[in-house]
């Protein structure tokens, strides 16, 4: 992803320290294990490296604002470990620090390492971090708060609840994803009435949904064609038409078979800028956000926006780099 580039390069020395969160809690991979890998690899390359544990009951960003207290000043990085939430979190304190950000994917899904090349083993990825560089990367906003994958309204943040839920119960698998997914569907939901601007156009819609997305990846694997868009410094709105259960259903196959592009229900465009509103909006009205997978309250209206500001990720050398899966 090409941002809109509006800051320097950050000072960051090749070996400077890295100030690691690593989330305890995050995916399958063994917090114990992780910590051992990370530590042996930096260790034996002589690498200076703190490592921050969040551990049950710690907020995230309280973590990462030590993190990058610790790293500001001695041309060091901050480095998140865990899935793609807890890369959210860390990466909302380190954007407007403007500091290197690194990345140990311990996720289900990994959208956003495997998007930049980043291996989902935590050796191979640490090694890699002892060559990166950094890389200005585009993220989105929605009312300021960040985003790195995508960010919803309507059914989908529903469905992250459900997941959240049956993962919390059966664990963090593909399959239980995919289940649960299946069963949120299956329950009737109220199409959202909202008032959407983008490039000087108002127009009010009716939509379970509305997705923006930030992630060239997760968009081809849909099938989504507007996926080139975000090299162009866009982000990519995807609104479903308010439809059956069945219908429903058959949106959830074209997705899974890679040819969510080919439903005639789901409505496409980029933009750089786009404001959403209730269309009937209570004094306060709070609207449910999903960001990277975390559910948050914002007030409305909603801006989504690219960020003015390229996020500096410490990105693989040729070498290290792995293609996604």
């Amino acid at each position: 992803m090409t941002p809109q580039p509006t800051a320097a390069l950050p000072d960051f020395a090749a070996d400077g320290p890295l100030v690691i969160v690593l989330n305890a809690g995050s995916g399958r991979a063994d917090a114990e294990t992780a910590q051992r890998t990370v530590t042996q690899v930096l260790a034996g390359a002589g690498r200076p490296h703190t490592l921050l544990r969040i551990e049950r009951g710690m907020a995230v960003a309280d973590v990462a604002a030590e993190a990058v207290r610790l790293a500001g000043g001695q041309r060091g990085a901050v480095v998140a470990a865990g899935g793609d939430g807890t890369l959210n979190a860390v990466a909302q304190a380190v954007l407007p620090a403007g500091l290197p950000f690194g990345v140990l994917p311990q996720g289900t899904f990994n959208y956003f390492s495997r998007t930049h090349g980043i291996a989902s083993d935590t050796e191979l990825a640490t090694r890699a971090l002892l060559r990166a560089r950094p890389q200005p990367v585009q993220v989105g906003l929605v009312n300021e708060r960040l985003f790195l994958v995508n960010a919803s309204v309507g059914l989908y943040p529903q469905l992250l609840e459900d997941r959240e839920a049956y993962k919390q119960r059966y664990g963090r698998r593909r399959w239980v994803a995919a289940w649960s997914a299946l069963v949120t569907l299956l329950h009737a939901h109220r199409p959202l009435r909202l008032q959407i601007e983008c490039q000087g156009q108002q127009r009010a819609v009716r939509t379970p949904t509305l997705f923006v997305a930030n992630n060239a990846l997760q968009l081809q694997q849909t099938g989504v064609p507007e996926a080139e868009l975000l090299s162009q410094g866009q982000l990519v709105a995807l609104m479903l038409r308010p439809v059956g259960t069945l219908a429903m259903l058959g949106l959830m196959l074209h997705g899974a078979f890679g040819r969510l592009g080919e439903a005639d229900d789901v409505l496409r465009f980029g933009f750089e800028r786009l404001g959403v509103r209730p269309a009937a909006p209570r004094r306060t009205a709070r609207v449910k956000v999903a960001t990277d997978g975390e559910i948050c309250w914002l007030r409305a209206p909603l801006t989504f926006k690219v960020s003015p500001r390229p996020l500096w990720l410490l990105t693989p050398a040729a070498e290290d780099r792995v293609e996604p899966a």
